[in-house]
Parts: C-alpha cells; sequence; structure tokens
C-alpha cells in the first residue's frame, strides 16, 4: 500500500485546522488536510452550524418564504465550501485528501474510503481537528422514526415544517426554536430540565422565555419522553408532564437539540498513545499537546467551549509554540465572549450575578432596559435588557449580559474591555456615533442606572 510523508497532517477541515494547514504551507512545510466528507471543506461552522443558520434566521427576520430562505442559505455554503477547499487545495506545498482517517500508530494514519484502506499517511506532526457531533439521547423509538432530525438535517430542508417539536431548551435549541417560529412553524420545545436557562441570571431567562412565548414558541419543562413513534407521516412523543400527567404530542419533525460530543469515534485513537478524558475528548495541556508527543488536538474535539472562534484562538496558541515565543497557551486565554441568535440576541462575557456571587466577588450592577436605548427605536425592536457587573474596588467591568438588538456585535466592545482591564468609565465617557446601539454603554454605566444589589439568595 502506497505511504506519504508530510510534515504535517491535519484531520478534520474545521476552523483552526484550516488556518493551520494555510499558515504551515505559507512558511513550507508540507500539509495534508484529511477530510471525510467533501461538504465539510471549511468544517462544522461554514457548511452545517453558525454560517448556514444565521442565514436562515435573519432571512426569517426579513420576511422570507421558508423555501427562498433555504435556497439563499444553499446557495451561500455552496460558495464557502469551494473557496475553503482552494485556501488549502490552491497552495504549492499543501494537499486535500477525501478519506476516513484511521490512526495506526502515533505516526500514520490510513485512509479509508468506502471501509476500504487505500493509502498510509506518516506525519512528523499530527493535528486533530474532528469537532463535535450531537448526542442522541436514548429515548424509545428514536432510532426508528423518520422524521427524528439533528440540525443538519433540519437546516437542510427545502419545505418548512408546520409543527416543529424541539428536544433540548439549552442554547442550540432556542436558536432553532426562534428560527422556524419566524418562518410560521408551530414550535415546541420540551426539557426534562424544569430551570429555563440555568446559566443566566433569572431576570434576563425570565425576560427571555415571555418574549419567546409572545413569539408562538411553546415550552413544556421538567417531562419525560417516554416513547417517539410514527404515526402517518407525522411523530408522535409520548410525554409525561411534571404532573404526572401523560400527553401525546404530535409533530412533523423532531429537533433533537441536547448537545454535542467530541467526535472521536473510529479515530483509532485506541493505537496511539492519546488519552481521552471519560466524555471521549481527547486530553491536552494548555499548549493542546496530546498525552502523545507530536499529537495536539484543535476545537471542539478536545472539549470545553464549542465556538468557532476559540478553536481560531487554538490555532494561534499553536502557532505560538511552532513560531512564536510560545506564551499564548489556553491557560491566558481569559473570557470569552458568546452570542445566541435568538431574537433579539442574548450576549455576554465574564461574569453574571450568579456567577459572581458564587465567587464571593463584591460589585456593583447597572441595569438599563433595551427601550430606552434610540436605536431600539429606530430598528423597531425595544424588547431586552444590559446588565454589567462592575468591581467595587478596582471600578473594573467584571461581566455583562446584553439581551438586546445587534448584541452580539456590542459584546465585542466590552470583552475588549473586560481583556484589556479598563475602568468602566472608560464606557460610560466613550464619544459614540448616533444613533447606534453601542451609544447604549453610555446610559448603561451611568450612575441612574446603578441599582441596589439584591440579596445573594434573591437569584439563586
Amino acid at each position: 500500500m502506497e505511504k506519504v510523508f508530510y510534515k504535517n497532517i491535519i484531520v478534520g477541515f474545521g476552523k483552526g485546522g484550516k488556518t493551520l494547514a494555510k499558515f504551515l504551507a505559507k512558511k513550507g512545510e508540507s500539509v495534508a488536510v484529511v477530510e471525510e466528507s467533501t461538504r465539510m471543506y471549511g468544517g462544522t461552522c461554514i457548511n452545517i452550524g453558525c454560517i448556514p443558520s444565521k442565514s436562515l434566521i435573519v432571512n426569517g427576520q426579513k420576511g422570507l418564504e421558508f423555501s427562498d430562505a433555504a435556497m439563499k442559505k444553499s446557495d451561500l455554503i455552496r460558495k464557502l465550501n469551494q473557496k475553503n477547499y482552494s485556501l488549502i487545495a490552491n497552495e504549492a506545498t499543501a494537499a486535500v485528501i477525501n478519506g476516513k482517517a484511521r490512526f495506526i500508530s502515533d505516526t500514520e494514519i490510513e485512509i479509508l474510503v468506502d471501509s476500504e484502506a487505500v493509502k498510509i499517511l506518516e506525519g512528523e506532526r499530527i493535528f486533530i481537528n474532528t469537532g463535535a457531533k450531537p448526542v442522541i439521547p436514548p429515548i424509545k423509538g428514536i432510532s426508528d422514526s423518520a422524521n427524528i432530525v439533528t440540525s443538519t438535517e433540519l437546516m437542510d430542508l427545502t419545505v418548512l415544517p408546520q409543527t416543529l417539536t424541539i428536544i433540548g431548551s439549552g442554547y442550540i435549541g432556542l436558536e432553532f426554536s426562534s428560527m422556524f417560529a419566524s418562518y410560521g412553524s408551530k414550535v415546541t420545545v420540551l426539557d426534562v430540565f424544569d430551570k429555563f436557562l440555568p446559566r443566566e441570571d433569572d431576570d434576563v431567562a425570565a425576560r427571555i422565555k415571555e418574549d419567546m412565548e409572545a413569539a408562538g414558541v411553546t415550552f413544556k419543562l421538567g417531562v419525560k419522553i417516554e416513547q417517539i413513534y410514527d404515526k402517518g407521516e407525522k411523530t408522535v412523543l409520548k410525554v409525561t408532564e411534571k404532573d404526572g400527567k401523560t400527553v401525546a404530542l404530535s409533530a412533523d419533525k423532531i429537533l433533537i437539540a441536547t448537545g454535542r460530543k467530541a467526535n472521536t469515534e473510529g479515530l483509532g485513537l485506541e493505537n496511539t498513545s492519546v488519552t481521552l478524558n471519560e466524555r471521549g475528548e481527547i486530553v491536552v495541556n494548555e499548549k493542546l499537546e496530546t498525552t502523545a508527543p507530536n499529537i495536539w488536538a484543535i476545537g471542539d474535539v478536545h472539549g470545553g467551549l464549542q465556538f468557532t472562534y476559540t478553536s481560531l484562538d487554538d490555532f494561534r496558541i499553536i502557532q505560538s509554540q511552532l513560531y512564536g515565543d510560545g506564551a499564548r497557551t489556553l491557560n491566558n486565554r481569559g473570557s470569552v465572549p458568546n452570542s445566541v441568535f435568538i431574537t433579539p440576541t442574548l450576549s455576554s462575557v465574564g461574569f453574571t450575578e450568579k456567577t459572581a456571587k458564587a465567587a464571593g466577588l463584591e460589585y456593583r450592577l447597572f441595569r438599563l432596559e433595551a427601550a430606552n436605548i434610540p436605536k431600539s427605536a429606530v430598528l423597531g425592536q425595544s424588547k431586552g435588557l444590559l446588565k454589567a457587573l462592575v468591581d467595587t474596588k478596582t471600578q473594573k467591568i467584571l461581566g455583562a449580559t446584553i439581551y438586546a438588538e445587534d448584541s452580539h456585535e456590542v459584546i465585542n466592545l466590552l470583552y475588549l474591555a473586560v481583556k484589556a482591564g479598563l475602568l468602566y468609565t472608560v464606557l460610560r465617557d466613550q464619544i459614540f456615533t448616533h444613533p447606534t446601539m453601542s451609544e447604549a454603554l453610555n446610559d448603561l454605566f451611568a450612575a441612574a442606572n446603578e441599582v441596589l444589589i439584591p440579596n445573594a439568595e434573591d437569584n439563586e
């Protein structure tokens, strides 16, 4: 069997891996990027994750018909997919190899096509960048239904489901419930836990739930799904509610949104020195090195935050080790901003009231209703609120949560302030253009919006 040597082998075409491949190729090093699916050039975010979902969300907010929005989304993803392929394939020292990668040692990988090994790659350095995949809960009948979908299949639909049931009320489930409700689907969200958005502050979570219910989303929390079965063209869920009553819910499609897990199955890691933890994630140190001396892990596959931008930062950490001063590590990454693309968007960085209280921090609380922001009136979207925590001693910003229009843009400014250790007064006194959502930071941090901090038990 043919054996080919590359100085670098990258398994998986995700954000961090593709960026690393381009960087190393520009350095004149030989690089092979192994990708099982031609659909996944560029990784999850571009092809089946954040980009297609945000395209559907934006076009739903614009009032497009679902079929038209689906076509626009498909055209966009097709272009990005090929652009990402060319990004690597056009480099003189790089190659894109299609097939499934399976380790046979710490330095060798066999490439399988249709389950048959076709070649062996040997690498001096190997980077695992295989991402994550949906967790499918063990519900009776779930594997037998024709209408069970993950986020990937749901975004592939060209016909809008009139009724959609979502299992899981986490961030992924909420994004899809908001999205499909905007197109006119009747959406029901089920969850075994009776606490809605438990990681968020109670006032924020309550506001989001109220707004989503007003938009037509029905929540059934604290339930147990006993069984799933098809009945005609629809699927029925037998559900026991909190009061012990059993009901039958019918839907055109059932979305499984119960989380994602590291995609390490079938990689042959048992043939290497790489260690997995109890969740199947690759164990790494602060430099993203695995327990095998020549193998690194990038992105979702090593656990932690599952964001495309943290995968990109993983690239920067490895770049720092290979061609920099080695100073950049997971240990100095710090707080990372995040956004949930419901309507309006929920974004946060750093501490919430819940986490600040749990950590025993002393803070000042600032709070502003989104309805008081002039740009909210311009956009016709006045729902939401803004919260920020400031250290009582240093006057630095500890964290912020913004549930308001364009929060996904404004949060980056707050992240910069947190990262740089700026005093909150810098944003309070900053000159912003008008009318913008970012100028709301002037008002948020004004003395008039400092509120009495409730007792600790009020937010537990």
